[in-house]
């Protein structure tokens, strides 16, 4: 009669967790080499980023969504430049990342503890689509998770076309994006 109530549970739907973003913030990170200043890493961030991810019986969907408009770096002028030539933010003022799979998160979630993880997904940037995989760290503390997350791709992924100006001397041909995350379980 036990077999019997397990058989059932087993074969009940996994129960759907959705977590919302409740605060975050974007970075991107690309090796630039200035005239009179040498090697240094252009950063720019932001921390308009919101979505959330539903996970329910190993399958993974959601979306997450960056306004590209709002990303500063130290230099006001890099940002023009780059909302303006590289990132088009006029025509495409966000970046979309939609989740399809996250390896290494246990199952069930722990209420505490680290977990190493990929995300494979679809990062859209501009009008164009590739799947990526990003590399982090997911910490789990009750019904919130922390998640530190990085990917690097060349420019040409995503048609973008590496920045040429007068003072830039070169840029290096990879762009590192990194993303930290506070979820929220709903």
């Amino acid at each position: 009669m036990r077999w019997l109530l397990w058989a059932a549970l087993l074969s009940l739907p996994a129960l759907a967790q959705t977590f919302q973003v409740a605060s975050g913030e974007a970075r991107y990170r690309v090796r630039e080499q200035l005239v009179g200043v040498g090697l240094t890493d252009a950063v720019g961030t932001t921390k308009a980023v919101r979505g959330e991810v539903r996970l329910q019986g190993g399958r993974v969907s959601g979306e997450f969504v960056v306004d590209l408009r709002e990303l500063r770096s130290d230099q006001a002028r890099r940002d023009n430049y780059l909302r303006q030539n590289t990132l088009e933010t006029g025509r495409f003022p966000t970046a979309t990342f939609r989740p399809k799979e996250v390896r290494g998160l246990p199952n069930p979630l722990p209420q505490s503890g680290k977990a190493a993880i990929q995300v494979v997904g679809d990062l859209t940037i501009r009008d164009v689509t590739e799947e990526v995989v990003w590399e982090g760290e997911a910490e789990f503390k009750g019904d919130e998770v922390r998640v530190f997350l990085k990917t690097e791709f060349p420019f040409e992924k995503f048609k973008l076309v590496q920045p040429r100006v007068p003072i830039l001397l070169s840029v290096e041909n990879r762009i590192r994006l990194e993303v930290e995350l506070l979820l929220k379980r709903q």
